[in-house]
């Protein structure tokens, strides 16, 4: 079962989120320098705003959301301090607008969203997994295109790491998957995962290098 909102409040609140790197994923970056993200962008999961924060920068129109009060309030501050105040940060909860019309109606339809390391956390849990897909489906105008960046199974990892296989499964009907390929998602080497981070590939600074997936999936 996935944590509830509590326990991300908590890894916010004490600082020990390892996904807070202090920047955008590289990845996520190359994307947009390679003209995948368009038109209007959903950020789901936003946690600390990196990517919210540095696509509004750069002229999007982006809303990012996350299930934490606490890490929405941490987006915003971290946007402020980034001379951004103008980006755009809500709590919501990626499961439920699946089963919600009212709340998806209300955030609108994407051309364009990015999900950064939250597809993987539903890895065992197949009925969140499936409402997460529900949702992205809601929120995702017809032809438009999700991004998912997910922690890799193919090597030792310091989070929930899952398959290739298990994306392929989660996007059927409604999407065609465009794209699947091995990437790599940059992290930090908090108390939280302090167990999980021996022998892996971690700077001088903390920071982990670990394999991860990067699909393109576009609803139909």
């Amino acid at each position: 079962m996935t944590q509830a909102a509590e326990f991300w409040n908590t890894v916010y609140d004490n600082d020990t989120a390892p996904w807070v790197i202090g920047e955008p994923q590289p990845a996520i970056v190359a994307l947009e320098r390679e003209g995948w993200i368009r038109g209007r962008v959903l950020d789901i999961g936003a946690g600390a705003g990196e990517h919210t924060i540095a696509l509004t920068a750069l002229g999007y129109d982006v809303t990012g959301i996350d299930l934490s009060p606490s890490a929405v309030e941490y987006a915003r501050r971290n946007a402020a301090g980034k001379g951004v105040p103008a980006a755009q940060f809500r709590v919501a909860d990626a499961v439920r607008l699946g089963a919600d019309a009212a709340a998806a109606a209300e955030l609108g339809v994407f051309d364009t969203i990015v999900d950064s390391a939250l597809f993987h956390i539903f890895g065992q849990d197949p009925d969140n997994r499936a409402g997460y897909v529900r949702a992205l489906h809601a929120l995702c105008r017809p032809g438009g295109v999700v991004h998912v960046l997910a922690l890799s199974d193919t090597e030792p990892g310091f989070g929930p790491r899952i398959s290739d296989s298990l994306i392929r499964e989660s996007f059927g009907a409604g999407w065609d998957l465009e794209e699947l390929r091995p990437s790599r998602y940059l992290g930090r080497a908090t108390a939280l995962v302090a167990d999980n981070v021996a022998g892996l590939d971690v700077s001088e600074d903390g920071i982990v290098n670990a394999a991860a997936w990067l699909a393109r999936v576009r609803r139909q």
